[in-house]
């Protein structure tokens, strides 16, 4: 008679009792919905529940247009900011040993360890007009806090990881193989880098323009701090939804509310698609 053959440590270890793999995904899939879909249900149920024309009222109103655009326009402004700076850092972290190379690293990953208030405060003592450079910038009637480059400051500050982080792991992984013999065959440097560099880093520069753009969006601690609340000037999507809440007009809050969140949406499926594309071998 046969006898089975003995099990693996790791086969011992994931053959579990059905019981506990359902008990598993049971806390996974109520932990998601009660975090994630049932909030963004209730978003949704509150911004029609006094019907389609208090939702279109809400976000066509002078100061929500206002918000958005300025929305927008923050985010065309710090996206290319930091798509430019990514991807000369990550060029030069991947590329080159430089004294104070640790040094860079470490600071593009402050946003992630700095509250964004306290960013925005940072930004309020260097441009405040009792800060370090507010007496010159008084005298030739240069205005950053409080306005639309304060803004801009902030938002592409706390987003300024995110194109860097997606592109330097990819850049020290593929290694400069390729760029260098473009280089021995005769490429410029500008030829190496749209023919040979972009397309191989291509994903990742997308996905990480995809983060940016969605942290720029959503962005609230920061700009609130250097804004100063300005109502249809200084206000983006989140401080609006932030005065329409305080103010009671919750039907308008949640309608606002939901555009964000159905950019947040768009969001997923774009970073879906794109993990899909990356994980696609090259032909």
């Amino acid at each position: 008679m046969s006898q089975k053959p003995a099990l693996t440590p790791i086969q011992q270890v994931t053959r579990e009792p059905g019981w506990v793999r359902w008990l598993l995904i049971a806390i996974g899939v109520g932990w998601f919905a009660a975090l994630l879909l049932l909030p963004l249900a209730v978003i949704f149920i509150q911004a029609f529940k006094q019907g389609v024309l208090v939702f279109w009222h809400a976000i066509s109103e002078p100061d929500a247009l206002s918000a958005l655009g300025l929305t927008a326009l923050v985010t065309l402004l710090s996206v290319p900011l930091n798509l430019v700076f990514g991807i000369a850092a990550a060029w030069a972290i991947a590329r080159f040993r430089f004294p104070g190379r640790q040094l860079l690293i470490t600071i593009i990953d402050l946003p992630f360890s700095v509250s964004p208030v306290v960013a925005g405060l940072m930004f309020v003592l260097l441009f405040g007009n009792r800060g370090w450079f507010g007496p010159w910038l008084s005298e030739h009637d240069i205005k950053i806090i409080f306005s639309t480059p304060g803004i801009v400051l902030a938002t592409a500050f706390i987003t300024l990881p995110f194109v860097v982080r997606e592109l330097l792991p990819q850049m020290e992984a593929r290694g400069s193989e390729e760029e260098e013999a473009a280089i021995v065959l005769g490429a410029s440097g500008w030829q190496m880098f749209w023919r040979v560099t972009l397309p191989g880093i291509r994903w990742s520069l997308m996905y990480g323009l995809l983060l940016s753009t969605a942290r720029a969006v959503g962005e609230f601690g920061a700009v609130s701090v250097v804004s100063g609340h300005i109502r249809g000037q200084t206000n983006t999507l989140p401080l609006h939804i932030e005065i329409l809440y305080n103010e009671y007009q919750t039907s308008a809050a949640f309608a606002v509310a939901s555009l964000l969140a159905l950019f947040g949406i768009f969001t997923l499926i774009g970073e879906t698609l794109l993990a899909r594309l990356r994980g696609t071998p090259r032909h």
